[in-house]
Formats: C-alpha cells, sequence, structure tokens
C-alpha cells in the first residue's frame, strides 16, 4: 500500500472512532453502563490502530521519498509547511510594502541588513537582491562582456602591474654584481560608488494583492532598471575612450590586429542590430557571405575574412544605440577593460501623496515608490579594447 492510500485508510479510522465516541456518549447518557463499557474498549482498540497507522505514514513520508515536498520531506500529518530564507523576505518585504516602507531592524531569517541606508530608504533583503541580480542578468546586459567584482564599501582603490612592464633578468658574470633592473610601473584604479534612482507609480490596489505579486513587482522593476543602468554606465567609460571611424571591414580588421597578441586571441566584435544588418551584407570575392555561424557553437556568430576568424555578439538598438547614421562597434577584451564595481544594495521609499513629472499620486489614487540602487563603473585596461563606428556608403 502506498502512502496515499495509507493516508486515506488512516482518515477512514479516525471517522470510525469518532462515530463510536458518539455511540459510547449515547449510551452513559442512557445509563448502560455494560454497554457503554464495551463501547469503550471498542474505542480504545481503534486508538491503537489509529497510533500505528500514524507511525507507518511517518515511516512512509521519512523513509520512502513519498512524502517530498518543495517544502521539505517527511512532514507529519497536518503539520505546516517551513519557510526558506527567501519566502521570509517575501513576507517581510510585503508587509514592509503596506506599511510604506519604514526603516527597521532585520527582521529574524530575513537576511535584511540592520540599519538605515543614507537616504532613509529602506533596505531591500538580500534574499530579494539575490533574485533582483538574477534578473538583471537575465536579458541584454552589458554585464557579460565586462569584469564585475561586489564590494560592500563605498570607494577604493585597487593596484597592478602594467601590462609590458617585465623587462626580465640581465646577464651577470660569476662574482660580478648584478645590475638594477627597470623599476616596475604600476596603476592605481580607484572606484567612488553612487547611487542611481528612478520611480515606480503603483496602484494601491497592488498593495492588496498576495505578498508573492508584491515582491515580483519589486524584483521585475529593479531587476529591470539595475540592467538599463549598468548598460548605460558601460558604454559611458567605453565611449569615454573617443570614437574611432573605422569606416569599413578593413579598418575593423585593422584595428583588431592592433590591440596585438595580448588582446586578440580574447576579442569580440560588439554592436547592435544595424550592425548585424550591415555585416550580414558583406560578401568575399566568390561571392560567400562573410558573417556565418560558429560551427562550434551554431549560435554563435563570426566573421570569416581569409585568415581572420572573428567573433561577433549583437544586442538589441536599446542596448547598445546607433546614432543617426552611426554604427556602433566595440571591439576588444571588455573583460580587460571595463570593470563594474557592484554594491549589491538596493532601497525603497514609497509617498501617496507625491508629485512626480504629470503623475499626483494623490489625485490619481497611486503609490509612487522611489527606488536606488549602489554601484560604479571605471575603465581597467583601455588598451584592451577599441570603440568607433561605420557609417554605410550611401548613408
Amino acid at each position: 500500500m502506498n502512502l496515499s492510500e495509507k493516508k486515506q485508510e488512516l482518515l477512514e479510522l479516525k471517522h470510525q472512532r469518532a462515530d463510536l465516541v458518539k455511540a459510547a456518549g449515547e449510551l452513559l447518557d442512557a445509563g448502560k453502563m455494560d454497554e457503554w463499557k464495551a463501547k469503550m474498549a471498542e474505542v480504545d482498540k481503534a486508538n491503537e490502530s489509529i497510533e500505528a497507522h500514524e507511525k507507518q505514514v511517518e515511516a512512509l513520508e521519512k523513509y520512502s521519498g513519498e512524502g517530498e515536498t518543495e517544502t521539505g520531506k517527511g512532514m507529519k500529518p497536518g503539520a505546516e509547511p517551513q519557510e526558506d530564507g527567501y519566502q521570509k523576505a517575501v513576507k517581510s518585504l510585503a508587509k514592509a510594502a503596506r506599511a510604506g516602507f519604514p526603516t527597521t531592524k532585520a527582521e529574524a531569517g530575513t537576511n535584511m541588513s540592520e540599519g538605515v541606508a543614507a537616504d532613509g530608504g529602506y533596505t531591500v533583503p538580500e534574499d530579494i537582491v539575490n533574485k533582483v541580480i538574477a534578473r538583471r542578468e537575465s536579458k541584454e546586459s552589458l554585464l557579460s562582456l565586462v569584469s564585475v567584482e561586489t564590494v560592500r564599501t563605498k570607494s577604493g582603490k585597487r593596484t597592478f602591474k602594467k601590462r609590458g612592464q617585465h623587462k626580465g633578468f640581465a646577464t651577470v658574470a660569476e662574482a660580478a654584481k648584478f645590475g638594477a633592473t627597470a623599476t616596475p610601473e604600476f596603476e592605481q584604479v580607484s572606484y567612488d560608488i553612487k547611487k542611481r534612482g528612478g520611480y515606480l507609480p503603483v496602484t494601491n490596489e497592488l498593495l492588496e494583492d498576495s505578498d508573492e505579486n508584491i515582491a515580483a513587482t519589486v524584483e521585475e522593476w529593479l531587476g529591470d532598471e539595475a540592467r538599463v543602468t549598468a548598460n548605460n554606465e558601460i558604454l559611458t567609460v567605453i565611449k569615454a575612450k573617443g570614437d574611432t571611424d573605422f569606416k569599413d571591414l578593413d579598418g575593423l580588421l585593422k584595428a583588431w590586429i592592433g590591440l596585438g597578441s595580448l588582446f586578440r586571441a580574447t576579442s569580440t566584435l560588439i554592436t547592435n542590430d544595424d550592425g548585424l544588418a550591415w555585416l550580414s551584407t558583406l560578401k568575399d570575392a566568390n561571392g560567400r557571405y562573410l558573417l556565418s555561424p560558429n560551427p562550434a557553437d551554431p549560435k554563435a556568430l563570426q566573421i570569416c575574412a581569409g585568415t581572420h576568424v572573428l567573433p561577433v555578439k549583437t544586442f538589441d538598438n536599446d542596448t547598445i544605440p546607433s546614432e543617426e547614421t552611426k554604427i556602433p562597434f566595440i571591439l576588444g577584451d571588455l573583460k580587460e577593460g571595463v570593470r563594474y564595481w557592484d554594491r549589491r544594495a538596493f532601497t525603497l521609499k514609497t509617498s501617496d501623496v507625491a508629485v512626480v513629472g504629470e503623475l499626483n499620486a494623490y489625485e490619481q489614487d497611486l503609490t509612487i515608490w522611489r527606488g536606488s540602487l549602489r554601484d560604479d563603473c571605471t575603465k581597467w585596461d583601455d588598451t584592451a579594447f577599441v570603440y568607433g563606428h561605420i557609417t554605410p556608403s550611401g548613408e
């Protein structure tokens, strides 16, 4: 007999016991003591049978695997499922949203940072932050191309030796003095975490919705805004190097070779949908298209021009916008070129009377949420990449 059948049998035994107890009570009221004693003996036997069945059900749930659920294994009948950290964080966040995101100390089990943020906002629990980060990285994100470092301090520095500073040892005769080697040069990269923020109007009906839907709204909003924010910051750092007019494919290949063997093997050509359309028109002398799938990974693209094979990565025009007729191209190794400093900290505030642009929370029966995150983005090694454009002929 499986677990489900054994549970059903246990339920039927409990119903039978209830009938026996009821009948015994009627006999007692009628003064039929001998019959009452006999009926109570049946109740005792029923209790023994129920106790044995309960132990069997518990054993099946614990050892057979049939009692596994999303919340745990082998729960006793009628027991409440145990909440994990994320479920507790969802409840905590929803409760805070309905209360207007007050700044409170951490609740046990929510992984919530204790204290009040610099702007007085409610600190989003860490388990919710993990979901926000996962959503940020699930769509078109330039973060997959750069180096991401999680930091816990507002500012800091990283020191590293410049590339090409190793000069090698000089030849030294026996018993001769060692000559002084060239002093290596070092670079420092500093980060300074900044606050970024924006607004989201929500209907007051949302606050009457389930805890899960409130949390999902926060995760979707913060995740998408964090992704676009990071994309914009990364592009700002890339463009700060200057805009090169590649002119044509030959210009792109020349720039690629100019990166040197240090970065050429790890370089990628990055562009948008406009760039993909332009690359798709390129052909060799025999009329064969130069853009083709990578045989090892058919979903990946590459440009094959003679002995040159250059991987291609494309994003939509919203992620990497074109500038009028100029199609943007980023060439190089952005893992070595750009560093994104992620504080992984989000805060929330709310108002039902604020006016933001044409939105009037009080008049329109809305609640306006203000969200903020903290991060920074800097160059790491600007010799690792080149930024530029191509203007197709005739435009």
